[in-house]
């Protein structure tokens, strides 16, 4: 009877759609994760990062240096320039644009953090200087973690590296300290997600449609899924109307919680969009930074 009893709750956590996914249950345990980190140079509007590098040798030796100032501090580094060139043959960066090729290279590196980082060197008869703006990224979900700027000071010196690597050490404890707390939150908390759910315009179902085998609303369902299924059961509601309902902070893990791998918006959208199917809906998503927009059909 013991062995039924049990068997009965395993059918009913499966028939209602809402058992924890493997991906997001973190198990009661907190696990310490170093980010992988690249430091890339700041690309303007129209710009092209695959050759804004080979234009300006400053950028390039400021990228290097702050690239060992992360290296002396024990962190793990992505070079960029050496994943760019081999990335360079690549057929999926030929054919798109420049906005999207800097994307895509963001999310082929393999690292947690990108340091974007923008470098002005000032030439005078007083003196030469360098300012460094650097701010740092998660990549999954675009969010800032941290962001300072540092100067060097005028010298007598056409060292362009040195006082590159001088504007940097300004700022250099307070930048990663911030950067290194708030992915600490990360790693232990998750990262935040906007989730809005829509209709399209000849839908028959809004928020208080009776859905699924329970007969409950719409917007019952998902805020039982969400509560079983975000981070640690992290998330909240902004508000719901008839055709729209908005979580405004979800939480995602930064690994998946069953593999070790990198979890991201689009793993969890398609999550979302599994459990609609359980209640017999259909949907598009769409995913832009860290927000998925859900439109139910």
């Amino acid at each position: 009877m013991k062995n039924l009893f049990l068997l009965s709750i395993l059918i009913l956590c499966t028939i209602t759609g809402r058992a924890q996914i493997a991906a997001t249950n973190s198990g009661g345990e907190v696990q310490t994760v170093q980010p992988k980190i690249m430091v890339i140079p700041y690309v303007k509007e129209g710009e092209d990062i695959r050759t804004v590098l080979e234009e300006d040798v400053n950028k390039r030796i400021t990228i290097t240096k702050i690239k060992e100032a992360f290296d002396s501090r024990g962190f793990t580094t992505v070079d960029f320039a050496a994943r760019l060139r081999a990335s360079q043959s690549n057929s999926v960066f030929s054919s798109a644009n420049k906005t999207d090729i800097k994307a895509q290279f963001i999310q082929m590196s393999g690292a947690d953090i990108y340091v974007e980082t923008e470098v002005n060197v000032l030439l005078s008869s007083t003196g030469n200087s360098v300012k460094v703006i650097v701010t740092a990224y998660e990549i999954s979900t675009g969010n800032s973690l941290s962001n300072k700027v540092g100067e060097s000071g005028k010298f007598y010196t056409d060292d362009i590296g040195k006082l590159a690597s001088k504007a940097f050490e300004t700022v250099a404890t307070d930048f990663l300290t911030v950067m290194q707390e708030k992915f600490t939150d990360i790693v232990n908390n998750g990262k935040s997600l906007i989730i809005e759910f829509g209709f399209a315009e000849d839908s028959q179902y809004n928020m208080f449609s009776e859905v699924g085998t329970q007969g409950l609303l719409l917007s019952d369902e998902l805020d039982m899924w969400m509560e079983q299924n975000a981070y640690k059961n992290n998330y909240h509601i902004q508000g719901t109307s008839d055709n729209l309902m908005i979580f405004d902070d979800v939480k995602i893990p930064l690994k998946d919680q069953s593999t070790g791998n990198n979890y991201n918006p689009n793993k969890f959208a398609l999550e979302i969009f599994k459990f609609l199917k359980t209640l017999g809906l259909e949907g598009k998503r769409d995913i832009k930074s860290n927000t998925i927009f859900i439109t139910i059909k």
